[in-house]
């Protein structure tokens, strides 16, 4: 996966577990609330993930002289 579609998925991820933990706090649903905080974290790993990806290319082009 590109290091883009990480953080595009991670974003997709940390959205949907806010209104995930949104609706289950509306509602009272404690299990609703603790699956939006898990897919929130899992998209900032994601996003995390997306960075490493892009510090690690930005690295290896300056290292070989492409940038």
């Amino acid at each position: 996966m590109s290091s883009t579609t990480d953080k595009i998925k991670g974003l997709a991820n940390e959205a949907v577990g806010n209104i995930k933990q949104g609706v289950g706090n509306a509602t009272g649903n404690d299990r609703l609330v603790a699956e939006g905080k898990a897919q929130e974290l899992k998209g900032e790993a994601q996003k995390t993930v997306g960075d490493v990806k892009d510090g690690a290319k930005n690295l290896a082009d300056e290292v070989t002289g492409k940038r």
